[in-house]
């Protein structure tokens, strides 16, 4: 699971290093803008992927193999559906887009062509979320690394070929991506339903439609998405805020900021896919109803996730300069980012129960609770992020984000208390076999 999540957003990745080795500075700033833009666009329907796995954890948990194949046709019909509105928004999506995200003229004018071209992968995208929410629901992680493998390497080909050998530049660049995506997404659809036909033993239809029309289920969908939407929207607000405020201390401290985020996000790619795997394991178990199960999922996977935070935590603290010489050769921005290496070491220790906290609410589907700890987490980092900055500075702007990821996970934590009491008493219910 580590392998493949680490693998999701290295197509931006790729798009940048085959123009940044052969195409002009202009080019390469368009990749990087446009990336930003489908990376940016693309996280905000993570609520596609999240949802999804819960409700496949959970009705394979609880054997309800029909209500499997439902949950992943109304996710896939959904995205497919948002996939088609950002189609026909196309025009104001990749104006505003560019707008809020300004750059040079000729910058922005091959960001246009790259958007122009990428955003016909959208449905096949959208529908790629909801592929890899349901092979996570099942733990089925060793079919989700060989579509990944596939969707990047057939990416790295079409990339070299058509910027590299026809020269298309920046259009040849987003047209190798979209030709990967629907391609990795076609390969997606036949493993998933090859799967899904192998556990089809049930006397309901391949395709139960009535499930799938469900007033009730639909519901329950939509509300779990609105939730997984605001926190994510307030997740992404949160790291906005302090990337605007850093900046206000200069362009020295906006690059030193950066450059230390890059190992935050670097831990979220590891950290996240314990995270996503106990998604799996106590979304069973609460199918399940099995009270054992779940509270033994929960302290085996938080024991991973601490001990894996404090090994990244340690590589950092011990290699961070030399990881900064390697991102950054401006002395000023190395010095600074150096002095400040201890911060992003700590928020990696207290982060980790908000990743690991997020992946086991994802997995029993209490989005509500996910969304009000955002809003506390985001309420409290805004009200102490002021005052902070005007007694500490940049420092003081680190300390908030740390305890707006301590809160966070101690939001998440006072829930589960009752969560346990839900799935016991649930276990009570439950006949005995």
């Amino acid at each position: 699971m580590i392998i493949a999540n680490a693998a999701v957003p290295t197509l931006g990745l790729v798009d940048t290093a085959v123009i940044g080795r052969g195409g002009e500075v202009a080019d390469l700033g368009a990749i990087a803008l446009g990336a930003l833009i489908f990376s940016f666009v693309y996280w905000s329907f993570g609520f596609l992927r999240m949802g999804t796995t819960g409700f496949v954890a959970q009705a394979d948990g609880a054997g309800n193999e029909p209500e499997v194949r439902a949950t992943f046709a109304r996710a896939g019909f959904l995205a497919l559906g948002l996939g088609v509105i950002l189609l026909a928004l196309q025009k104001p999506i990749g104006f505003l887009a560019l707008k809020i995200l300004s750059a040079g003229d000729g910058v922005e004018s091959l960001a246009r062509d790259y958007f122009d071209v990428r955003i016909f992968g959208a449905p096949a995208s959208l529908m790629s979320i909801t592929i890899i929410g349901v092979l996570i629901g099942l733990g089925e992680t060793k079919i989700l690394l060989w579509i990944q493998l596939f969707l990047n390497a057939l990416n790295i080909v079409l990339d070299l070929l058509f910027a590299g050998v026809f020269g298309w530049g920046v259009r040849g660049v987003a047209l190798g991506t979209v030709i990967s995506e629907w391609l990795s997404v076609a390969l997606g659809l036949y493993l998933v339903f090859r799967l899904l036909r192998k556990r089809h033993v049930d006397d309901e239809p391949f395709l139960p439609t009535a499930l799938v029309r469900s007033g009730s289920l639909i519901k329950s969908t939509l509300v779990a998405h609105r939730d997984i939407l605001i926190r994510t929207v307030l997740l992404l607000f949160s790291f906005a805020w302090f990337t605007q405020q850093g900046a206000k201390f200069g362009d020295e401290v906006l690059a030193a900021n950066h450059v230390l985020l890059q190992f935050v996000t670097f831990a979220a790619f590891f950290l996240d896919g314990i995270a996503f795997s106990a998604e799996s394991f106590v979304g069973s178990s609460v199918g399940a109803k099995d009270l054992a199960r779940f509270n033994l999922s929960v302290r085996r996977s938080n024991v991973m996730a601490f001990v894996l935070a404090v090994g990244l935590a340690a590589v950092l603290a011990l290699g961070g300069k030399f990881f900064i010489g390697g991102l950054t050769d401006i002395e000023e921005v190395k010095t600074l980012a150096s002095s400040l290496l201890i911060l992003p070491v700590i928020y990696i220790v207290v982060g980790v129960w908000a990743f690991q906290y997020d992946g086991i609410f994802i997995g029993i589907t209490r989005t509500k609770e996910m969304r009000n700890a955002a809003i506390v987490s985001t309420a409290a980092f805004l009200l102490l992020s002021l005052p902070m900055i005007a007694r500490w500075e940049n420092t003081g702007l680190w300390i908030a984000l740390i305890i707006y990821a301590g809160t966070r996970s101690l939001s998440l934590v006072a829930y589960m208390p009752r969560v346990r009491l839900s799935i016991a008493a649930a276990s009570e219910e439950a006949p005995i076999v």
